[in-house]
């Protein structure tokens, strides 16, 4: 039999005594619950951009993603287009994160940044999402110093859902965040006005039909245009 020894410096002695301890920190890591069961990031962007244009970030979720291409269309020779959408609300801890990723990935400049992320995180409070809204603002200008930010206000549903969207708590996000962006001087597209209007356009209880996705670029179009000097 051999026997094999093993002198303990205090490197090693080290390891011995906190290794058990990172297994059991591990084992005791649990998922942060207000996430969503399902989540999902989604970009586009022009096939050819043309240099020659500025750049435009629509930020927002599926909404967003929707009107992305009427908007990009609307906005044809006027500038190039792109889309970041995310299931994750201004309140997750990851938000920045992902915005910071992304940016690093398109890897250009953006003359205008047009965002909302009102319609996930049901799970966190309306106080939490009000207090994030000034980070993703600064998070934006960090990463987008000359851009001009234009945030937009969540739509209405068409019934309460037993997720969380309801009407109530989208007015309330909508009265919060209205308040924070008047505070920091940054510009609104009222999308909620707009489509409460509209209601008959929803394609289910959260989303619109083609004709209200079209309906929303135009405003948006518009918008950014007033940023650019169009």
């Amino acid at each position: 039999m051999t026997i094999i020894r093993m002198k303990l410096t205090p490197h090693v002695l080290a390891l011995c005594l906190t290794f058990p301890v990172a297994v059991n920190a591990q084992a005791k890591h649990t998922p942060d619950l207000r996430t969503e069961k399902i989540e999902w990031t989604w970009a586009d962007r022009p096939e050819s951009p043309n240099p020659a244009l500025p750049n435009v970030l629509l930020l927002g979720d599926s909404i967003t993603r929707a009107y992305y291409p009427a908007t990009a269309k609307a906005l044809d020779g006027v500038a190039n287009v792109y889309l970041f959408a995310t299931s994750a609300c201004s309140a997750d801890p990851r938000y920045a994160g992902q915005l910071k990723d992304y940016v690093a990935l398109a890897a250009v400049p953006f003359a205008v940044v047009h965002f909302n992320n009102g319609m996930h995180g049901w799970r966190f409070t309306e106080a939490e999402y009000a207090a994030s809204l000034p980070g993703v603002v600064s998070t934006l200008k960090k990463l987008q110093p000359q851009a001009h930010l234009v945030w937009t206000n969540t739509t209405p549903v068409r019934k309460d859902s037993d997720t969380g969207a309801t009407n109530a708590r989208i007015d309330q996000r909508n009265r919060d965040a209205a308040q924070a962006m008047q505070r920091l001087a940054i510009a609104t597209d009222d999308q909620h006005t707009l489509m409460l209007s509209h209601t008959d356009m929803h394609a289910d209880d959260v989303h619109w039909n083609t004709a209200g996705s079209d309906l929303q670029a135009e405003q948006v179009a518009v918008s950014i245009r007033k940023q650019l000097g169009h």
